[in-house]
């Protein structure tokens, strides 16, 4: 006696969860895709524009930072958080900054104090100041993708460069020191 299979229709279904779940997968990676290229666009944009008004609370006692807080002077902006792992990579590349002669500055991109704290005794305090971005406001409207991002600000408060991903020698030789007027 052989087996009476069931007609070929009712067999494609038996499918269906598969192709559904390949549809879901294919549309959350071109939603993901082409968020992140709006927000490379928007981060980009901001080239030559004046950074924008904030007021982050410090890290440590003192005046919340402020776009004024550094006016007339040329410094960077290095958003970086204690969890992570590529901010740790870059850290030695922002010290060298440092022992340059350059202002860093610290913005803890939703971290917590003490982590953040934790952190820095760890791997070492580059930063001339450090402000508190917990909620992300202010990487929101600088339309960061995520840490670490650095940005180059010049005196009067215009961005010059931006960096996304951790600092390597190539991005410090070809993007960093020329746009902080070191090479």
């Amino acid at each position: 006696m052989s087996e009476e299979r069931p007609p070929f229709g009712k067999r494609l279904w038996a499918f269906a969860p598969f192709v559904a779940f390949a549809a879901l997968l294919v549309i959350v990676w071109v939603t993901l895709s082409t968020g992140g290229a709006r927000n490379e666009n928007f981060a980009t944009g901001m080239l030559g524009k004046p950074v924008p008004a904030f007021e982050l609370a410090p890290l440590r006692d003192g005046a919340p930072l402020t776009p004024a807080t550094f006016k007339g002077k040329r410094y960077l902006v290095n958003f970086f958080a204690s969890w992570c792992v590529p901010c740790r990579y870059e850290h030695p590349w922002l010290v060298d900054l440092k022992n340059r002669g350059v202002i860093v500055v610290g913005v803890a991109y939703k971290d917590a104090p003490d982590k953040t704290e934790a952190f820095l005794q760890r791997e070492g305090d580059p930063f001339a100041a450090i402000g508190q971005d917990p909620t992300g406001r202010l990487g929101l409207e600088l339309g960061i993708a995520g840490v670490p991002e650095t940005f180059v600000i010049d005196e009067d408060g215009t961005i010059l460069a931006l960096h996304r991903g951790p600092i390597t020698e190539d991005v410090m030789r070809e993007k960093i020191l020329p746009a902080l007027g070191l090479l």
